[in-house]
């Protein structure tokens, strides 16, 4: 770790960290205090994504869909109107959007080949996402002075390394520049995650061998074709099967770094508050 205790932390100059984890455990609302706070750089993985990496597969996608409309594909054809992307860091639908669910099309899903495609997308582009942190750990001194450096990853990122490997490529270059940070939340936390994503199911990208696998089980199970499966209904009964698959992926990443849990994450109101508590996990760790 690029800390190696609590006194070199808090004495840090330059404070530089990657935080993971499930989705909904604070990630991003801890990003956006330290952003807030004035001196700390936010680097959003998702918006890193939908911008530079598959900025044009989703204005492609939007048009794709325009142009069934033989008002708007005039328009389109004759550049009388053009149509972008408005995503922020506090929108991010326009990529979960373009990911889609698979399923019946007359439910809004894609064909299972089709959803494959654009996973692999998400995959690849995640990873370049990922590899630019060291760019934009110096970008963000050299051209804007900010002294601190938070990475806010997807929820997917323990997907794509090994954490189990003391030589996996990715973890080894993030490591080398951020004190990795796992939010870990226990089973109540699963429970409301699961019972939010009920409630309003969205997309995820999943491991291709996974996704293969509940794919298959889900039509053995329901007994029904690809083309009739209903998309929120398939990743509604996948996600707490996705939950349960990327537990230990996280719990063999936190050896790379140190680990909060979600309630120490929900307590914090301050950027010195943050400092604290990363300092205690040090110290419970090293």
């Amino acid at each position: 770790m690029i800390y190696a205790s609590a006194d070199e932390w808090l004495g840090a100059a330059r404070k530089r960290v990657l935080v993971y984890g499930m989705s909904g455990l604070g990630k991003t609302h801890l990003s956006n205090m330290l952003r807030d706070a004035g001196d700390w750089f936010h680097y959003s993985i998702d918006y890193r994504i939908g911008t530079r990496y598959m900025g044009e597969f989703i204005i492609d996608n939007a048009k794709a869909h325009a142009m069934k409309v033989p008002f708007l594909r005039d328009l389109l054809m004759s550049d009388s109107i053009y149509i972008g992307s408005n995503i922020s860091f506090h929108n991010l639908k326009p990529v979960s959007a373009y990911l889609g669910k698979p399923g019946d099309p007359e439910k809004g899903g894609l064909p299972i080949d089709e959803f494959r495609r654009r996973q692999e997308q998400f995959r690849r582009a995640e990873m370049s996402a990922l590899q630019d942190t060291d760019y934009f750990i110096d970008r963000a001194e050299a051209l804007y002075g900010y002294p601190h450096f938070i990475c806010d990853t997807g929820g997917s990122i323990c997907e794509w390394v090994d954490g189990d490997d003391p030589n996996d490529p990715l973890l080894t270059e993030l490591s080398q520049r951020c004190l990795l940070i796992r939010i870990e939340g226990d089973e109540a936390h699963t429970e409301e995650l699961i019972r939010r994503f009920d409630k309003a199911p969205k997309p995820m990208c999943y491991q291709p061998e996974f996704l293969d696998e509940v794919w298959a089980d889900y039509l053995a199970q329901k007994g029904c074709a690809e083309a009739d499966v209903d998309p929120d209904a398939f990743i509604r009964w996948t996600y707490a099967k996705a939950l349960a698959h990327r537990k230990p992926r996280y719990e063999a990443m936190a050896k790379w770094g140190i680990t909060v849990s979600a309630d120490e994450m929900a307590r914090l109101r301050t950027a010195g508050d943050f400092d604290q508590l990363v300092a205690t996990a040090l110290e419970r760790t090293v």
